[in-house]
């Protein structure tokens, strides 16, 4: 039987950087490690019937007296399609330690099916805005403080532009001066008002995240305002509040990145694309935005590349998902990220878009220049 196999079928593998401490073994620590993840016990208190298959198999990789790789192969019914359990078992107690990286997992099919993933993906997001190639174009209302007319005026704007997308800021909840309802009910109308004078398919995404009790009832209002698509942050909501107001609602939703960075340590966390390009995939996000190279994060090209690689690469039966590329994008560049990432991008714009004279034509310049061919 392979290496990392049983009989119920492949495992659960995950590879993890390790720190080690002086004179600390490489094995010892993914022994402990595994045991933390899952019995929370000393080995010699585990029963022996379960120390084989409950804890996982560890495989020591490569190491040094410093750090070392391991592979660790749990069983994938200890997720149990559970997506909370899911971020537990992978980095849940032992995120309070120091010096332990999820670097990459390999999901067993098994897993995977049990797993909501996005309910739409690129192609149906396509669909829905009515772009059946190129990137989309997307921008965020902002700033917050605005008020609902203001930000309705402003939405009106970008979709007479032609933007693709035109989202809440993801700072924008249900402040007094710009309450949830009445946001919807302006920013959609203008949206809708825009549309039919244009001719135009532009995607109205209202921000939902805000207190649980709420969040189906601002997805119910959303749709029956006419909104197709909207916006959600999971790691503040939860990544199974995702996937409910997507069944619920079946609204398109983006996931926004916010309190993402505190899991995305280079030397404690998880890697970026494992949290962007996957966890937030399978919680049912049809888009994921991030921060892209070059803007006011301090994320490396490499990095942002390979969390496009994994929201659109092959996960068991889910669909792809968008990159959606954020975090201080230039409107001057759209051309240049165009072809870093390829057409199955949103560019998503700010500051460098709000920030002209005349919004409307400058939208419209960058929609024209998306609708080209596609520089060599």
């Amino acid at each position: 039987m392979p290496r990392g196999e049983s009989r119920k079928g492949p495992l659960l593998r995950v590879r993890y950087r390790l720190e080690l401490r002086r004179r600390e073994g490489a094995r010892a620590r993914a022994e402990a490690l595994a045991r933390e993840q899952t019995v929370e016990l000393d080995a010699a208190l585990v029963p022996a019937a379960l120390r084989s298959r409950i804890p996982g198999r560890v495989r020591v990789l490569e190491s040094g007296p410093r750090a070392a790789r391991v592979e660790i192969a749990f069983d994938p019914a200890l997720v149990a399609g559970d997506l909370p359990q899911l971020l537990n078992l992978l980095f849940g107690n032992v995120s309070m330690q120091s010096g332990v990286r999820v670097e990459a997992i390999a999901w067993p099919d098994e897993l995977l099916a049990t797993l909501p993933g996005p309910r739409r993906g690129i192609a149906g997001l396509r669909r829905l805005a009515g772009v059946p190639a190129r990137p989309l174009l997307c921008a965020a209302l902002k700033p917050l403080g605005l008020a609902p007319r203001d930000l309705a005026a402003l939405a009106g704007r970008l979709a007479r532009g032609g933007v693709d997308l035109v989202k809440d800021d993801h700072s924008l909840a249900g402040q007094p001066c710009a309450p949830f309802a009445e946001r919807l009910a302006r920013c959609q109308e203008a949206v809708a008002r825009a549309n039919a004078a244009t001719g135009g398919a532009t995607l109205y995404l209202p921000n939902l995240t805000g207190p649980a009790a709420t969040l189906l009832e601002r997805a119910a209002r959303a749709r029956a305002a006419g909104c197709r698509a909207a916006l959600v942050s999971p790691l503040l909501v939860g990544l199974d509040r995702v996937a409910e107001i997507a069944a619920a609602s079946g609204l398109a939703l983006l996931g926004h990145p916010s309190l993402s960075g505190g899991l995305l340590g280079r030397r404690h966390g998880l890697a970026p694309e494992l949290v962007w390009g996957d966890l937030f995939r399978l919680a049912g996000c049809d888009g994921v935005i991030y921060p892209n190279a070059g803007g006011r994060f301090r994320f490396g090209l490499a990095e942002c590349l390979a969390v496009a690689c994994r929201l659109r690469a092959p996960l068991g039966g889910h669909r792809p998902a968008f990159p959606v590329l954020g975090g201080g994008v230039d409107a001057g560049a759209l051309g240049r990220w165009r072809r870093v990432y390829g057409e199955d991008t949103v560019l998503l714009l700010g500051g460098s878009l709000l920030g002209r004279r005349d919004l409307e034509r400058a939208a419209a310049t960058l929609r024209r220049q998306l609708e080209e061919a596609p520089e060599q």
